[in-house]
């Protein structure tokens, strides 16, 4: 499939009217053909109008119908074969295993929430049957379903050109709840988006749907991404990136005339907790496993483990002393585009330079043109507690180890954080009453906790969550990655004394979809 460089409104392939840019090769520091033109805010209405007019027809087919256009649009990103692989892996500077690997997880992703379309538990369907002689007041026959909230805007993200960008769970989960998409594609990977997005296009058009159901338009100034998320046929946000990216558009958003929901990913730290008990088991094991998440993916994973906690001692200086060794045998590899680079390098420095800071580890120079060199620092618990910017993100391999002189100090630095993706805590039997005081404290700061694993690997599944208190997220009621990101897109309605001819199928009395639902205070399926 060829790369024209164009945007995708109306089923079509259109010429930007937009700034012009290209897509680079990190790994070498080129640019890489051909041109992108940027859309224009004219484009950007013509996409979004596009939208609110597929909304109706979308919403409307059946849960067979939605859930095999989801694994149409799999199939057709299958179908891109290794042009789609090789475009990314230029784009990105990531590896053929990962970006095949990420593949796989886009795929698995829409074909999950082709499965959870089929279930239909999404719908939540509630049938309270009409207590007619009731006193002092009869009760009405009142039903609930929960509907797509309309059009959608994804903002595809920088470190996964694939999975959290145009055909990412953001967009599968959209798709599910019957809601178009428009995307904006990320800059840094044009080309990428553009296969992708051809590939959704066909699967629109092979499933007989409003050709509106998919648009993706593109541009490297922020005109584009406000346009979108100004636009009062756009129902919803998701958005993957900066805590300054997300807390723009959640401003734009915040001041439309009728403000909508932006659920942005934005910053997390993601705390490891080393507990006296893990300290004195397989320290190399350990090291070894902190030092390879910390650095996967040049560390620029979201669930990067940024902060390492112990109580000070023999056991933790041991630890140091091993994880620095493993640091330094790590080799830089390349970032995901200049400007990413250029922050983490000035974020190093800035840490480095902290009068209480001290550089432990760095890692080796690598042959990339924006390759990141692994650090590792270390200071006391003390000093986090007094300066709060040392546990703010830098966002690629780099990770702070933190001394606490007690118990007390761990938790007061647990209590402290920011809201987080993830904390993690590695500990045997022995630590269980520490762990104990820690959970409670954790839970109000974590979308997810771990014991003895380490948070860079997501898994797609259903009880998965990717979310957090802020900044990790805009909104910590919902999840971007597994089955229940559904619910980020839609909204309850009750239906009270509706007669048969107008009740939705999945809230009739003979249950013609087959549902589990809640009818009357009792679960059943009949």
């Amino acid at each position: 499939m060829q790369i024209t460089g164009e945007i995708l409104i109306g089923g079509k392939a259109v010429a930007g009217k937009g700034e012009a840019f290209t897509g680079w090769n990190p790994s070498t520091g080129q640019a890489l053909e051909p041109t992108f033109y940027g859309a224009t805010t004219e484009q950007v209405d013509e996409a979004c109008a596009f939208a609110a007019e597929a909304f109706d027809a979308f919403r409307g087919t059946t849960l067979e119908e939605r859930a095999k256009f989801l694994e149409a649009v799999a199939q057709a990103i299958l179908d891109l074969g290794d042009e789609l692989i090789e475009r990314t892996m230029a784009e990105s500077g990531l590896p053929r295993p990962r970006i095949e690997g990420e593949r796989g997880r886009t795929v698995g992703q829409l074909r999950l929430f082709a499965q959870v379309v089929r279930q239909g538990l999404w719908l939540s369907p509630v049938l309270d049957s009409a207590l007619p002689d009731r006193t002092p007041l009869p009760r009405p026959d009142l039903r609930l379903r929960k509907i797509p909230i309309g059009p959608v805007v994804v903002f595809g993200a920088s470190n996964f050109p694939l999975a959290f960008s145009v055909a990412g769970g953001d967009t599968a989960s959209a798709f599910a709840a019957g809601c178009p998409v428009v995307a904006k594609a990320h800059p840094s990977h044009p080309g990428t988006s553009e296969l992708v997005g051809r590939a959704i296009q066909k699967a629109v058009a092979a499933s007989n749907l409003p050709a509106g159901v998919f648009a993706m338009v593109g541009g490297r100034d922020n005109g584009v991404g406000g346009a979108l998320a100004s636009h009062p046929a756009i129902a919803a946000i998701a958005f993957t990136g900066s805590r300054a990216g997300g807390l723009a558009l959640a401003g734009i958003a915040a001041k439309r005339p009728v403000p909508v929901p932006v659920y942005a990913e934005m910053s997390s730290v993601n705390p490891v907790f080393l507990l006296p008990g893990a300290l004195q088991g397989d320290v190399a094991a350990l090291a070894q496993g902190f030092a390879d998440s910390a650095t996967l993916g040049t560390g620029q994973f979201c669930t990067q483990p940024g902060l390492v906690l112990g109580l000070a001692g023999p056991e933790f200086d041991g630890f140091a002393q091993v994880a620095a060794e493993k640091m330094c045998a790590k080799t830089a590899t390349t970032m995901l585009n200049k400007g990413i680079h250029d922050a983490y390098e000035k974020g190093v420095k800035t840490v480095e330079a902290h009068a209480s800071v001290q550089t432990v580890a760095r890692g080796q120079a690598g042959s990339a043109a924006w390759g990141g060199v692994p650090a590792l620092f270390q200071t006391k618990a003390s000093e986090i507690l007094k300066d709060r910017h040392l546990s703010e993100e830098v966002f690629g391999p780099s990770s702070i180890l933190i001394a606490c002189e007690n118990k007390e100090e761990m938790l007061a630095i647990a209590a402290s954080l920011e809201g987080q993706l993830t904390a993690t805590l590695h500990m045997t039997a022995a630590d269980t009453e520490l762990a104990r005081e820690l959970v409670p404290v954790l839970e109000k700061k974590a979308g997810r906790i771990l014991v003895n694993g380490f948070p860079t690997g997501v898994e797609v599944s259903h009880a998965m969550v990717h979310g957090g208190p802020f900044p990790a997220t805009s909104n910590d009621h919902y999840t971007s990655v597994g089955a229940t990101a559904i619910d980020r897109f839609l909204r309850p309605v009750c239906y009270q004394n509706f007669p048969a001819a107008l009740l939705p199928a999945e809230l009739d009395d003979a249950n013609s979809l087959g549902l589990w639902r809640l009818r009357d205070g009792k679960v059943e399926q009949r």
